[in-house]
Parts: C-alpha cells; sequence; structure tokens
C-alpha cells in the first residue's frame, strides 16, 4: 500500500549515504558498545549493532563484561572509552544488573560521545531546541517523517507514552518542529478522545494493539514504536496495524518501520561525533 512508510528501506538508504561520507575519512568512526550480562534481547541489539557498523565502515568495540562487575568497575570503563581518541561513541547496552545504577553509569559517558543522547546535557539541549547528539528512536522518527514528506509544522500531534527514551524527547523533537503536542500517560483521562484529534499519532507503550482504529481520524500519520511478541511468537505493535491502515495517510508496520530506523540513526549519531571530535 502507497500509504505504509518503510522504515527498512528510508534506514538503507540513511546507511548507504553514510557509508559513502566514511569512505572519505581520515580514520573510520569508533563505536563502543558495553554489554553486560547475558541478557538474550540485548545480545540480540548489540550483534544487530555491531554488524550495522560493519557494513557502514565504522570500527566497532564490543566489551563484554559480566553480571558481577562492580558499579566502579563498570565507570572505570567508561571512563577509558571516554580518554580513547579513537572512540567517538560509547553506547552502554540497558537494562543493566540491579547492583548498578543505570543514571549514574548514563551520566559517566561524555555528552561529546553520548551517542544514545541520554545524558542530561544533551536532552537540555534537546529541550532548549539546540539539539547535538538525540535520542535515537526519535530522531529515527522525524528523518521518516520528513522522507514520507509529512510536514510537522502546526499539526496537532499526540504522543502515547512519557519514557525518558522515547517519549519524553519525542515530543520535543515535534515541538521543536513546532507542532502542537500533547503527551499521553498511565494517568491520562480518554486517551482516545486526545487520539482523535490528532494529524500525527506516536505510539510507544508497550501494549499490543492498544491504540484503535476508531481512535485514529481519516487522513492522519500513524507512527508505531512498540514492539510487541505474541503468545503465539509473532510480533505487533502498539496500534491495530491492519484495523488503522485503511484510515491512515501514513503508517508504520511492525517490524520493518521504526526499529530499523534507531540503529541508522545510532550511526548518524557516530558520525556527527566522530566530526566533533576532529
Amino acid at each position: 500500500m502507497d500509504n505504509i512508510i518503510d522504515g527498512k528501506k528510508i534506514a538503507k538508504d540513511l546507511r548507504n549515504k553514510i557509508a559513502e561520507e566514511v569512505k572519505t575519512l581520515d580514520r573510520p568512526p569508533g563505536l563502543a558498545v558495553i554489554l553486560v550480562g547475558e541478557d538474550p534481547a540485548s545480545r540480540v541489539y548489540v550483534r544487530n549493532k555491531e554488524l550495522a557498523c560493519i557494513e557502514a565502515g565504522f570500527y566497532s568495540d564490543k566489551i563484554k563484561k559480566s553480571e558481577n562487575i562492580t558499579e566502579k568497575e563498570l565507570l572505570d570503563e567508561v571512563d577509558r572509552l571516554n580518554d580513547n581518541p579513537n572512540i567517538d561513541g560509547i553506547l552502554v547496552q540497558l537494562p543493566l544488573p540491579k547492583h548498578i545504577d543505570s543514571n549514574k553509569v548514563l551520566e559517566r559517558i561524555s555528552p561529546l560521545k553520548d551517542v544514545d543522547g541520554f545524558c542530561s546535557e544533551n536532552i537540555g539541549k534537546l529541550m532548549q531546541n539546540k539539539p547535538y547528539l538525540r535520542p535515537c528512536t526519535p530522531q529515527g522518527v522525524m528523518t521518516m517523517l520528513a522522507s514520507a514528506g509529512v510536514d510537522v509544522m502546526g499539526k496537532d500531534c499526540v504522543v502515547i507514552g512519557a519514557s525518558n527514551i522515547v517519549g519524553r524527547p519525542m515530543a520535543m523533537e515535534l515541538l521543536n518542529a513546532r507542532g502542537t503536542v500533547t503527551i499521553c500517560n498511565s494517568k491520562t483521562q480518554d486517551v482516545a478522545a486526545k487520539v482523535r484529534q490528532a494529524d500525527i499519532v506516536v505510539a510507544g507503550v508497550g501494549i499490543p494493539k492498544f491504540v484503535k482504529a476508531d481512535w485514529i481520524k481519516d487522513g492522519a500519520i500513524v507512527i508505531d514504536v512498540g514492539i510487541n511478541r505474541l503468545d503465539d511468537g509473532t510480533l505487533c505493535g502498539d496500534v491495530d496495524f491492519d484495523a488503522i491502515k485503511e484510515k491512515a495517510a501514513g503508517i508504520t508496520p511492525v517490524p520493518g518501520g521504526v526499529g530499523p530506523m534507531t540503529i541508522a540513526t545510532l550511526l548518524e549519531n557516530t558520525l556527527t561525533a566522530y566530526k566533533a571530535n576532529l
């Protein structure tokens, strides 16, 4: 269907563009990924990031640590990478073991190398509309909207979910693009009524098919950030894709929508950090 926003294609085009630019550089951009423990999903995510780096011509340093690592040892590892001139981006794969303060570790990463865009300084710059390294998923959504020819300016936008990783920075991205933004959280009253007013809906709540077709007005743009595994092993997003695709002017599938954009944007951020590190 013409209204499907193909994240896989947009991400591939972005990765190819990055790979061509990397060929012109004096050295490959370097991304270090720290993986603590044996969480299966984290191992898959890290592997996908490593493959994307290799494909783009980056230097990839995967650092595996035992789940028994102390917080101080992990912070020392981050310090070592902060001081390494050949490492432009540092990513600590979440979740971390419970005995480690994730916020303390993320804040230890240099803002110049914080390619996840999670540290307070980079979030603060996004809040002030002076972005440097931006959270990858929201930035990837903005790239998708631009690629699909969607102008956010003046549009009514509803973000469902208020996490620090997606919801809050997503709202700021849309606001910086001069959209009018409503954020819905678990305590929001009558979410459906608010969504029905939206020209652009971004769903990131982690609840399968939470957004129903009768919530979406005809011609809206629907971005599904969620990815949920059902009892039968299949994947679905946070919106009822099959029902909504008949009404939406543009909609992202799951899988193959926002997910590929997150990794492509991570590479984009690492290239940005490389340039700042010259």
